[in-house]
C-alpha cells in the first residue's frame, strides 16, 4: 500500500517546523531546496536576534538578519495557511494521487489555520514595525548629521 500525505499533518508541521523547512520536507523529500533555505533564513534571523543580544541594538547587520528569520516564520505560516484551506480533491490529486481516496479533512486542520493566522499576522507585523523603525531611526541620524556638518562648515 502506497503511503498517503496527510493535508492536517503537513499543515501542524508547517505551523511548528515551517521556519526549519520541515513541510517542505514532508511533502517532497530532503533534497528540496526551498526546504533549506527556510533553515538558513532562520538561521540567519536567529544570528541576528544572538548579535542584537550580545552587541546591542546598533548592531546593523543584526537589523538586516533578524527580518530574514521573521520572512521565513511569515512564509512558513502561510503556507500552513494554504495547506489547511486548500480542497480535500486538490490535495489528493497532487499528494496522493497513486494512493487513492484519503480521509476527508478535520477539525485539527481548521485549528492549525488559525494558529498559522494568529502567529504569521503577529510575525508579519513585528517584521514590518522594527524594519520601519529601525529605518526611521538610520534617516533621523543621517539627517542630524547633515545638519551637524551645515553647522560646522558656517
Amino acid at each position: 500500500m502506497i503511503p498517503t500525505k496527510s493535508k492536517t499533518l503537513a499543515t501542524w508541521i508547517a505551523l511548528i517546523g515551517g521556519p526549519l523547512g520541515l513541510h517542505r520536507f514532508y511533502l517532497g523529500s530532503l533534497r528540496d531546496s526551498w526546504g533549506w533555505v527556510h533553515a538558513l533564513l532562520t538561521f540567519l534571523g536567529v544570528l541576528g536576534v544572538q548579535r542584537v543580544m550580545e552587541l546591542g541594538q546598533d548592531d546593523r547587520l543584526a537589523w538586516v538578519l533578524m527580518p530574514l528569520g521573521g520572512l521565513s516564520l511569515v512564509v512558513a505560516m502561510g503556507t500552513a495557511i494554504f495547506h489547511g484551506l486548500r480542497a480535500d480533491e486538490a490535495w489528493n490529486a497532487t499528494y496522493n494521487a497513486d494512493a487513492g481516496s484519503s480521509r476527508p479533512t478535520g477539525w485539527l486542520a481548521v485549528m492549525g489555520v488559525v494558529a498559522a493566522l494568529l502567529i504569521g499576522a503577529t510575525a508579519m507585523l513585528s517584521v514590518i514595525s522594527f524594519s520601519l523603525q529601525r529605518y526611521f531611526e538610520l534617516e533621523r541620524e543621517a539627517t542630524r548629521a547633515t545638519e551637524q556638518a551645515t553647522a560646522d562648515l558656517q
